[in-house]
């Protein structure tokens, strides 16, 4: 049997990476505190054992929003310095055939626009997006020095269950009875399911090459929210009318960027970013399930 390496297996993804991976491969696995390789890949370079034929490097720090300079390095620690570290480690021992990298839609740094592809400019300013573009450049190059297929798959909001981030808090929202959607929830977002990205990795590993995934139909928030609500036995949520929202906004402008809601975040709410997958389509038969017809929110 060939031999893969999964970094951040234990992570929110990574789970589902290593459940279709190890059907094809013997996985060894890498993560801080699980794992064959129990190690903080910022901190030092691992020593590998197995000469490895595929990587998948799914570790990183996800999206979040830096509060202090030391929760902005934090990505710079992570997502650079853990990717060279990773590189470093794969030099000393065996260069793989395929490696496959976990990116992020965030590196084209738009908060608003439908159907961005993947010749769009990497224009990221935040900490986090930064990040994972000077990560896709290490990787890049390496894999070109080192006769490498290399894949990178952009990823936009990944749905499975009991998810973390904003997908986590909608759904406790909904849970508790505060979530609200504003001016009838019609903002289209891009998301993806988790078990279809693991899947279409072994598709495209051998390819190589730069994707978007999403599920092509880009779920409006008021869809996503009924949705869950109706599987988790709730009402449908309430609505703020975009006026009210607005007014609201206008007072958290006041508290500043930790407010609840304000001008910036309200923005964003209402606005959709979608983006293009045919690529993907066209140079591996990605074919998707819906978010929508794909998981259950109460599993």
């Amino acid at each position: 049997m060939k031999i893969a390496l999964l970094t951040g297996f234990n992570g929110f993804l990574g789970k589902y990476i290593h459940n279709i991976l190890k059907n094809y491969y013997v996985v060894s696995t890498l993560s801080r505190n699980t794992g064959d390789y129990q190690i903080y890949l910022e901190q030092q370079v691992p020593i590998f054992v197995e000469k490895f034929d595929f990587v998948v490097h799914a570790a990183g720090k996800a999206h979040s929003n830096p509060k202090t300079e030391f929760e902005k390095q934090e990505f710079y620690r992570t997502n650079i310095i853990g990717t060279r570290n990773l590189l470093e480690g794969l030099n000393k021992t065996s260069i793989p055939k395929y490696f496959v990298f976990i990116s992020t839609v965030s590196v084209y740094g738009q908060e608003v626009g439908c159907n961005i592809d993947e010749n769009n400019d990497l224009a990221a300013v935040d900490p986090y997006g930064l990040s994972k573009i000077a990560a896709e450049q290490l990787v890049s190059d390496w894999c070109n020095s080192n006769n490498v297929v290399c894949t990178i798959l952009r990823l936009p909001l990944v749905v499975g269950s009991n998810p973390p981030g904003n997908l986590g808090a909608l759904i406790k929202g909904l849970q508790k009875g505060y979530y609200f959607n504003i001016d009838q929830g019609k903002a289209r977002k891009s998301m993806v399911l988790a078990e279809d990205v693991a899947k279409a990795i072994i598709n495209v590993a051998e390819i190589g090459g730069i994707y978007n995934l999403t599920d092509g139909y880009h779920p409006s928030f008021l869809e996503i929210s009924s949705h869950i609500s109706l599987q988790l036995g709730k009402k449908k949520p309430m609505n703020i009318p975009l006026w009210l929202a607005q007014i609201i906004a206008i007072f958290g402008n006041l508290l500043g960027k930790n407010a609840p809601l304000n001008s910036y975040k309200l923005n964003k709410i209402i606005s959709d970013l979608t983006f293009d997958d045919n690529k993907a389509r066209k140079s591996f038969g990605w074919n998707p399930t819906s978010v929508l017809n794909g998981l259950n929110f109460n599993e």
